[in-house]
């Protein structure tokens, strides 16, 4: 969506590559449960706990259920030491509801690309060219799967390419692939779903499946996410930038093992290194506030986050310094999408919140999106998850 220009970040090359997959947790990031004991987790339901006997104010919570209630919400949940501390729904939605969360598709896929590196499949160092010839001995044959990633590609964006044409192609892949090369990666940042399109085919060659097939392998089943499942388009290809339907409790799954460093009951379903990249560390210079396909709250030069949320925002190219979340922890990081569909992690406190709504193309207030969500860490937290009372 908004375009960032490399002017006011010149020599602003994207962070180095990761480093080989590994599966130890990254270091001074707690994981959920007793240090030194595996973390706690959900198995085929979740275990719930009073917010008083995980350390959070059952009166904060309360405040913000009504606040999502207000700003059209469907779910709201809260999850601290691995145990579901606050559920809410709405307007008629229960626990089995699914729904599109749109742009936190991007997330899932990320997610995917790091299985794949584990894998062996790709490196994300490698040119996208390698799974896609039609660039080769173009301009795009520059453009790496990190640089998808990072959404600094240059690949060719508009508001009428994205929000019109991408959506309306029925082959949405080949239309995607199909654009051209405007500048030159690591130069200009942008909200590209079409950019981002194109891991189908690099998914796809790399894996040889397709990737909703590959989620739902090695994703979704081990996770226990029974009520999430990706789209495709009217071409059979998966859709990589949003289609993602899915449900509070099943995103907090998601959430959850972004928090545990990728671990699920003992088996290492995408290693610690990559989501360290991955949530951990700005991609690129160009917008501290993203890593692959995640949004991060470090501070620095930050793009707009309204594009994921608020079509009305797609054209804003500002860009300033600060951070996504004034006054919310600097390792925070989210999944969002369209309407403020949001899942956040926050590593320090060994929480996870998921928000579902109304589909808002522009959102007005009252709504609940990060800032909101932020609030059960920044008001809510009143000791350690083992706590006993409230505070």
């Amino acid at each position: 969506m908004a375009l960032l220009g490399a002017a006011a970040c010149q020599g602003g090359a994207a962070a180095s590559a990761p480093p080989a997959a590994s599966g130890n947790p990254a270091s001074g990031t707690p994981a959920s449960g007793t240090p030194g004991q595996p973390p706690h987790q959900p198995g085929a339901g979740w275990e719930t706990a009073d917010p008083a006997s995980v350390g959070l104010d059952p009166s904060v919570l309360a405040d913000l259920a009504k606040t999502a209630e207000t700003g059209k919400s469907n779910c709201l949940l809260v999850v601290r030491g691995g145990k579901i501390a606050g559920e809410w729904y709405f307007r008629g939605t229960n626990a089995n509801t699914e729904q599109d969360v749109f742009s936190a598709t991007k997330s899932v896929t990320s997610t995917l690309t790091g299985i794949a590196q584990d894998d062996g499949d790709l490196k994300i160092t490698q040119p996208a060219s390698t799974w896609i010839p039609a660039w080769r001995g173009t301009p795009s044959a520059a453009v790496t799967v990190r640089d998808l990633l990072s959404n600094d590609s240059g690949r060719q964006w508009s508001i009428d390419l994205d929000y019109d044409k991408l959506i309306k192609a029925r082959d949405k892949t080949a239309f995607a692939v199909g654009l051209g090369q405007a500048q030159a990666p690591g130069q200009v940042w942008a909200y590209n779903n079409s950019a981002i399109q194109t891991l189908d085919q690099v998914l796809q060659g790399a894996t040889g499946q397709d990737p909703a097939a590959f989620a739902q392998q090695r994703l979704f089943a081990p996770l226990g996410m029974t009520h999430t499942s990706m789209s495709h388009d009217g071409a059979g290809n998966t859709e990589m930038f949003t289609g993602v339907h899915s449900t509070c409790r099943d995103l907090a799954r998601f959430g959850q093992l972004a928090l545990d460093h990728g671990t699920w009951h003992g088996r290492q379903i995408v290693s610690t290194d990559w989501l360290r990249a991955a949530t951990g560390t700005s991609s690129t210079q160009l917008n501290a506030a993203y890593g692959y396909l995640w949004w991060l709250n470090h501070q620095g030069l930050v793009g707009n986050p309204l594009v994921a949320t608020d079509l009305s925002q797609v054209g804003n190219q500002t860009s300033k310094q600060g951070r996504l979340v004034a006054g919310a922890p600097d390792d925070m990081f989210w999944a969002i999408g369209l309407g403020n569909q949001v899942v956040q992690v926050d590593p320090a406190t060994d929480t996870v919140v998921v928000r579902l709504g109304t589909p808002d193309a522009i959102p007005k207030p009252p709504t609940f999106g990060p800032a909101e969500a932020s609030r059960v860490v920044t008001e809510a937290i009143t000791g350690s998850p083992g706590a006993t009372t409230g505070g």
